[in-house]
């Protein structure tokens, strides 16, 4: 049995992970800083370990055990508004993540054979505005705004242990859809109320990937060794804000909910500087990864939507 450290394990991604890791017979051992605290959910074959970043410790026995790293730690960008304490907490959640891991790795005897690292799309800036402008691939420079700097610094942090002799995959990951967390969670509360909340012109371009697909993606990327590098993990299809939310209104309330766009400047008064993001088109392509052969269940937002419940 094959065991898979993964750090922010106990996130939104990180729990699907896990629980997707025990479905195909690997162990876990989940790096936390209140060891106390989730040693209370004892499961079959999942571990809790201790890490601390601020002081650079991290449990010697867990890099020992492992065979591949995912690492997932990071504040969540969308939680808080972004005021300098918090963009600094943003940033130095995966640097100081990312140098843990590889100052372990360098000074502790192991067998770890891959990492496999999150990113994220922010990396890339808003699409060029041309007639038919090409999505974004891998080898694009990083935007210079607060995401695309954040994005930059986290890939640098993890990139050294590729001078360890690891195999290194680095998953830049769209906006994750689920029922239970990530982006569509969020305007359930709206639409439960029949008000499906479209925001900005509801045009901007949204490239998203199913949770179910994204840890799917992280299972692919453990299991092949040729898989080796930088991959957007995102579905095929991106979708604008305003057929996600009415796809999703739809689903929930048939023909029962009214549209209601939130103006930019509503949005830039209520999260800051926040709404950029929130209001960016990002084209993003997925074809480097589907030609390592990943192949996506939920390609298209319907279907990821339609196996949500009503």
């Amino acid at each position: 049995m094959q065991t898979v450290l993964i750090t922010g394990g106990t996130g939104f991604i990180g729990r699907a992970l896990t629980k997707l890791l025990l479905e195909k017979n690997y162990r876990v051992i989940i790096l936390t800083r209140d060891l106390n605290h989730q040693q209370t959910k004892l499961q079959p074959h999942v571990q809790y370990a201790q890490w601390d970043l601020q002081k650079q410790i991290i449990d010697e026995k867990a890099i020992a055990a492992s065979d591949h790293i995912v690492h997932l730690a990071g504040a969540n960008v969308g939680e808080k508004r972004w005021t300098k304490k918090r963009k600094k907490e943003i940033v130095e959640s995966r640097t100081k993540s990312g140098e843990l891991l590889v100052k372990a790795l360098k000074e502790i005897p192991n067998n770890v054979k891959a990492v496999i690292s999150a990113s994220g799309i922010g990396w890339y800036g808003p699409d060029p505005v041309i007639p038919n402008p090409q999505p974004f691939i891998e080898s694009a420079e990083c935007h210079d705004d607060f995401l695309g700097e954040t994005c930059r610094l986290w890939e640098e942090g993890i990139t050294p242990v590729s001078a360890l002799g690891k195999r290194l995959v680095i998953l830049r990951t769209g906006i994750a859809i689920s029922e239970n967390g990530g982006a569509a969670e969020r305007f359930h509360k709206t639409i439960r109320f029949g008000i499906a909340p479209i925001l900005g012109s509801g045009k901007q371009v949204m490239s998203w990937i199913d949770l179910d697909d994204l840890v799917r993606l992280y299972l692919f990327a453990i299991e092949n060794e040729k898989v080796n590098g930088i991959y957007n993990a995102v579905a095929p299809f991106p979708v604008s804000n305003r057929r996600l939310v009415t796809e999703l209104a739809k689903h929930m309330k048939g023909s029962f909910f009214i549209p209601v766009y939130v103006p930019s400047f509503a949005l830039r008064l209520l999260i800051g500087e926040m709404s950029i993001e929130v209001l960016k088109s990002a084209t993003v392509s997925s074809e480097k990864i589907r030609k390592a052969g990943f192949q996506f269940v939920y390609p298209s937002i319907s279907a990821s939507i339609r196996k949500q419940p009503a």
